[in-house]
């Protein structure tokens, strides 16, 4: 009976049950190099910034507006107006043939700035915001937040700022009560704990000298302008986001997790970005990584997965417009995202027999959606049998999971906006512990394995 249910029985196990030393050397070198990547890349403009240097690093130049197609083995990239980053190595067939395809965002949760954010009240100095992405409000409240992004002068100047990450920076906060006079608000529904509108910067308390009012908001202003050069009027034209200023930090007594901020979907951006720029030669069909925005509030815009960017990029690469659709109906992609993984604080959400676990390796959704799949692309049986057999031929070990019950919830990804390209794609990447929370946990091996996943797919074509 043992034999024939080894042979017959899916029985996934703990993956440090399987790997070797070597490996788990390999493990703690890749985890390193994207803890750095993880810390550099607090919003999405860090993130293609961060991208595009280790990309000039081993090689790829920038896609010309000119091009007219790919040679084999050769490497290039374009930035989309500062957010959005697409790669490719150029394969040994042609692009009719179509390519393989890595599909991950860099966005993440977060808190903007409104355009008209400044304002004072009782003396003190606040920065309203508006909340970008799923997060649950309360989770923002009494921990250390730093300031990143972009200001357009009326000049047409553009000034980076970032306030907090400097450990000689201030950093900001969004008060709570204290547990004595909160009787009424422990009362409220969660959802309605924090309110939008509360979400306020402290940014000052200190006035400027002499009579009048708004001192305080002066006295903050006029360090703003003191040091970037900008007028109240120039958030007007700004992207200014609000993100923890918690660093990156290895989770657990053993090491072998990962604790930071925006690992949903920086992790999974890092394991396709690493996986590509380590192709050293032509692989057998052009591979493609890319990096998009806007993925948390319905990859919208033109930075987002439903943009004709794509297409324009893969058009030339293909060196003719035309070609792009056939290019795209022979096509693969993985949508390397993240997955909830199974916490038995919380058990009662998932279904164990078809949930993520931290340590079995990158994890394969062949659907993702909310109750009855809705917006689910829902890979074929085809497809999830060609990314089984990618993994299993190169030692990658992964695990087949949902996320979550099936009356539960949910949540998506960019894999249906590459499916109504009439790409097929499935959904495969790291599972996570507190996901969209300010500080969320992954485990060294799943980072791992999904980096080992996308460069399997990359080479096998």
């Amino acid at each position: 009976m043992d034999e024939l249910k080894k042979e017959l029985f899916y029985q996934p196990k703990n993956g440090y049950d399987l790997v070797d030393a070597k490996e788990c050397v390999a493990i703690e070198d890749y985890c390193r190099g994207y803890m750095d990547f993880l810390d550099n890349a607090r919003t999405e403009r860090e993130a293609v910034r961060e991208a595009v240097a280790l990309a000039e690093a081993a090689g790829f130049k920038a896609l010309t507006d000119d091009a007219k197609g790919i040679a084999p083995g050769e490497k290039v990239y374009s930035v989309n107006r500062g957010k959005g980053l697409m790669l490719a190595v150029g394969g040994r067939r042609p692009m009719t043939d179509g390519c393989v395809i890595g599909a991950a965002h860099i966005d993440a949760p977060r808190l903007d700035l409104k355009q008209n954010p400044l304002y004072e009240d009782g003396e003190l100095a606040y920065l309203r915001t508006h909340y970008y992405g799923g997060i649950k409000k309360y989770q923002w409240t009494a921990i250390p937040l730093e300031l990143h992004g972009v200001v357009c002068l009326k000049n047409g100047e553009t000034v980076n700022v970032v306030v907090g990450r400097d450990p000689e920076d201030p950093q900001l906060v969004i008060t709570d009560l204290l547990p004595h006079l909160a009787q009424d608000q422990m009362a409220k529904n969660a959802s309605k704990l924090i309110e939008g509108e509360k979400l306020c910067l402290l940014a000052g308390s200190v006035p400027y000298a002499g009579e009048g009012s708004d001192r305080v908001k002066l006295a903050v202003m006029s360090i703003l302008n003191d040091k970037y050069g900008i007028t109240e009027a120039d958030f007007i034209s700004a992207e200014l986001e609000v993100v923890p200023a918690f660093d990156v930090r290895e989770l657990g007594l053993d090491r072998s997790m990962i604790g930071g901020y925006g690992q949903d979907d920086r992790v999974c951006s890092y394991a396709e970005l690493k996986a590509i720029l380590e192709l050293d030669e032509a692989p057998e069909r052009t591979a493609v990584c890319i990096l998009a925005d806007k993925e948390e509030i319905g990859s919208d815009g033109v930075t987002g997965m439903q943009s004709q960017a794509f297409e324009r990029f893969i058009g030339q690469l293909c060196g003719d417009p035309a070609a792009v659709q056939a290019c795209f109906s022979h096509s693969f992609c993985v949508s390397a995202d993240v997955t909830a993984a199974l916490d038995p604080l919380y058990a009662e959400v998932s279904e164990k027999q078809n949930a993520a676990r931290l340590n079995y390796g990158v994890g394969l959704c062949k659907f993702t959606g909310a109750r009855g799949k809705s917006g689910a692309s829902d890979a074929s049986a085809e497809v999830v049998g060609r990314i089984r057999r990618i993994c299993d031929d190169a030692g990658v070990l992964w695990q087949m999971c949902e996320m979550g019950k099936v009356d539960q919830g949910g949540g998506g990804t960019v894999a249906k906006f590459m499916a109504s390209r009439d790409i097929d794609v499935i959904d495969a990447g790291v599972p996570v512990l507190s996901m969209h929370a300010p500080f969320e946990t992954t485990a060294k091996l799943d980072c791992y394995m999904t980096y080992k996943c996308m460069k399997a797919v990359y080479t096998a074509g």
